[in-house]
């Protein structure tokens, strides 16, 4: 099938990037999104204005389109299933199902080899109370649907009362995870195409703020050997979903150099924006080939580098940024700069270390 204009699901910035790289590979894009003249629209052919689960949107999305794509893990499931019906979807609508929730997410990743943090699902105070008593009265509680950069989390240090601590996240499906004794954050972008196709960049290391990636640098400082463990994690992880795209895998590097992997986002992935600049083929450029059946890129790094996120009122920062050599500066087409939301970011290259 010849593969001319390709769907996205979402408008936001990586929609917007993704676009960006699949018109310079000469496709169409079309996004279905609800909010009007979104950062991913202003960049491509056409928006669908509508609820991501809307029936009528999804049927001109399929008609529309050749293939669909969608920049964000919280789509539903039952609107990729309905798509796939008629046009494929990549990633597939299992990767979701997967990634939405994180006992899900963490049972698949165990069943595949890979190793995670110890967890309890936990569906009420009594679940939550007997959790905490088995990790030593500390760990992170998480809801295991939506919640993103820090939201719908609480930390249990030793001492700390559980009490209400159910009710306090909302009363819903929870998920308690042991804590990780980690000396960094890395994590790995990773591609598979319909041939079984699969390459790996560089992993990164990624320092957060207020649970929102802060930066990501290249090299991480990490052993090869970790490197390569992280290569065959995500390696694993794409065949045993059969996956098709972009994928991204966050991991715990422990002090021996052992890694724990933390959650995977069935998409293009922040701590790889860091590829537009220092690599030929940028992450969004390798998802589209993934997605439109095309040979994957080369992953190799040219250049050392460091990418920064522009959150709210980084944005003022701009001017400086532009003023230093050898950076790079993409900004996403938002208009109101708000705390944490995320305006921007530069890659500030750097010659490669000794």
């Amino acid at each position: 099938m010849t593969i001319r204009t390709i769907g996205i699901i979402g408008g936001g910035q990586l929609g917007r990037m993704l676009a960006m790289a699949a018109a310079r590979l000469n496709f169409r894009t079309v996004i279905l999104e609800p909010q009007a003249d979104s950062p991913a629209a202003q960049v491509a052919n056409h928006q669908i204005t509508a609820a991501y689960d809307d029936p009528a949107a999804l049927a001109e999305l399929g008609r529309l389109c050749d293939v669909v794509t969608y920049e964000f893990e919280n789509v539903p499931v039952s609107a990729a299933e309905t798509l796939a019906a008629s046009v494929p979807v990549y990633p597939p609508p299992k990767a979701l199902e997967v990634a939405q929730d994180r006992v899900t997410e963490k049972r698949f990743l165990n069943a595949s080899g890979i190793e995670t943090a110890r967890f309890h699902a936990i569906d009420s105070q009594a679940d939550l109370e007997a959790a905490l008593a088995d990790f030593g009265g500390e760990g992170v509680l998480k809801t295991r649907r939506l919640g993103y950069d820090g939201k719908g989390q609480k930390v249990y240090r030793k001492g700390d009362s559980a009490a209400g601590g159910y009710a306090v996240l909302g009363s819903v499906p929870l998920i308690l995870e042991s804590f990780v004794p980690f000396v960094r954050e890395v994590s790995i972008i990773a591609a598979r195409n319909s041939a079984g196709e699969i390459r790996c960049y560089d992993p990164t290391e990624n320092v957060h703020r207020g649970g929102i990636l802060h930066t990501s640098t290249q090299p991480a400082a990490i052993t090869l050997e970790t490197a390569r463990a992280a290569r065959e994690a995500a390696t694993k992880l794409l065949d045993g979903l059969s996956y098709v795209g972009v994928v991204g895998m966050e991991f715990f590097v422990l002090p021996d150099g052992h890694l724990i992997a933390n959650e995977i986002a069935p998409r293009v992935h922040n701590s790889g924006h860091w590829t537009e600049a220092a690599c030929i083929v940028s992450q969004f450029e390798q998802h589209i080939r993934a997605v439109a059946s095309l040979p994957l890129g080369d992953t190799v790094r040219h250049s050392d580098c460091v990418m920064t996120n522009l959150i709210g009122d980084d944005i003022d920062s701009v001017p400086a940024w532009l003023a230093k050599p050898n950076v790079l500066v993409h900004l996403y087409g938002k208009t109101e700069a708000r705390p944490g939301r995320k305006m921007g970011h530069v890659t500030e290259i750097l010659p490669f270390r000794d």
